[in-house]
């Protein structure tokens, strides 16, 4: 009789959502051969061996079988039912990223539509980055319009919007740009998301609250939803919020993400307790909030107001403008630290933890083990906590949490006070040994994990 051949463990979590189905079944499968095999065959030397377990003196009934064997096919039964728990997880996030993004585009009435990928983008914009006087001249004479211009002046860069000509779709028309000035860089502006999903309902405006008298000298900066300035975990830090879509408006996400970067209470800490935090709020409740010309405007204020590492646990693809807003902001010695994702393990590398020189960071669960729908790759440089532990909630509450989203600014807080070398160093090693592609160069952080009960945590926010 044949034995399903699988791929090396290793690889199980490498495959996409429909791979981790079709290797779960095949496990099942697989448990149900082996206890098949037990009981059929006669031979006093069945050959279980081969695939791990003990065999011999096997023959009639289940009340025959050796205790040993029943043991080990019921805990082999057991591991298969938590493995195939946890691929059946990270296969439906995998799929469930697809119709999250349809559902953001039907959702804003004609501000976002999707790029060739399915990326959902702001409808009728086109994004230039250094566009040429000629080029410029060009591209007007072909029917192209400027919607606004930006000079970024901390990031040197200069940033021009252009609408299509009309009755021309955003794809073809990217594409004439592309033709008209093949060295410069065009781009949709892309719109970037918490990690995976963007709140759907957003309260009132954030209040403005006075700074501490006395300041941290360590400046952290979130790129994000705003924050509730007024939750406990929050009082004691120097928050400056601006908004860069619109006025500063609380989020779940962002204020979840901050209480993580610099909360603290008697039951409850962040990674840099206390430190002044920069929130640039890129959403402002715009259905084209977190698009890529924000985020440049917010890497801008980041490097004007001497911030030292900014959190950003949004994802997008490649986009040209956000890409060199990064290389500036990094030039500028900023430290950008990103969520790698909760796309699968198949999922192409998101952005901006993907880009060269951004910290990409992945989640791992209470017993050290990487989440089945954190995103791998070469963008994973470290891992942290990233599931069951609790955060700062909406209304002063507290809820518990999960992704890559909050695992991020556990090791932004962490670069607060020493250097990305030096952390680096400190990480304890997991999965392959030495760097690899799940783990990055291993887990740090993981005394920052707050029990939700340690708060009384209630709901849950999965980002």
């Amino acid at each position: 009789m044949l034995i399903p051949s699988l791929p090396p463990p290793r690889q199980w979590l490498s495959l996409n959502g429909h791979g981790a189905t079709t290797i779960s079944r095949t496990l099942k499968t697989l448990t149900i051969l082996l206890t098949t095999l037990a009981l059929a065959a006669p031979a006093p030397n069945l050959a279980i061996a081969q695939v791990g377990l003990p065999g011999g003196g096997v023959s009639g009934g289940l009340g025959q079988i050796p205790s040993t064997l029943r043991d080990t096919v019921g805990d082999a039964t057991s591991r298969v039912d938590a493995l195939t728990g946890r691929l059946q997880d990270g296969a439906e996030d995998a799929l469930r990223a697809p119709s999250r993004l349809t559902a953001l585009i039907r959702r804003s009435r004609g501000a976002l539509e999707a790029d060739p990928q399915g990326w959902p983008v702001v409808s009728g914009e086109l994004v230039a980055v250094g566009m040429t006087a000629e080029a410029r001249r060009a591209a007007l004479g072909e029917g192209f319009t400027v919607v606004r211009e930006e000079r970024l002046e901390a990031l040197d860069l200069t940033t021009v919007v252009l609408a299509p000509p009309r009755g021309q779709s955003l794809s073809r028309a990217l594409q004439r740009l592309q033709r008209l000035d093949p060295t410069g860089d065009y781009a949709f502006n892309h719109v970037h998301q918490p990690a995976g999903v963007l709140e759907p309902a957003l309260p009132p405006a954030a209040p403005s609250i006075p700074p501490p008298q006395a300041s941290s000298s360590v400046r952290l900066g979130l790129i994000d939803t705003g924050v509730e300035a007024t939750h406990p975990a929050l009082v004691g830090s120097r928050l400056i919020q601006r908004g860069f879509a619109g006025p500063p408006r609380m989020g779940a996400h962002g204020l979840a993400v901050a209480s993580l970067m610099v909360g603290r209470t008697a039951d409850f800490s962040g990674a840099a307790p206390g430190a002044a935090l920069f929130v640039a709020d890129v959403y402002g409740g715009s259905p084209a909030g977190g698009s890529s010309t924000d985020l440049a405007e917010a890497l801008s204020w980041m490097v004007e107001s001497r911030v030292q590492v900014v959190n950003i646990s949004l994802v997008g693809p490649r986009n040209a403008l956000v890409q060199a807003a990064v290389r500036q902001a990094e030039a500028r010695g900023l430290t950008l630290v990103a969520a790698v994702g909760n796309d699968g393990p198949a999922a192409p590398p998101l952005y901006p933890a993907a880009y060269d020189g951004v910290v990409g960071v992945a989640p791992v669960d209470r017993r050290d083990r990487i989440l089945p729908e954190a995103g791998r790759g070469s963008q994973v440089d470290l891992s942290a906590p990233g599931s069951d532990m609790a955060a700062a909630g909406v209304a002063g509450s507290w809820v518990t949490v999960r992704g890559a989203s909050f695992a991020s600014p556990l090791v932004a807080g962490l670069l607060a006070g020493e250097s990305l070398s030096s952390l680096e160093r400190s990480a304890r090693d997991l999965g392959q040994r030495g760097p690899d592609p799940v783990y990055g160069q291993g887990l740090v952080g993981e005394t920052l994990r707050t029990a939700p009960d340690a708060v009384g945590a209630r709901q849950r926010l999965a980002n």
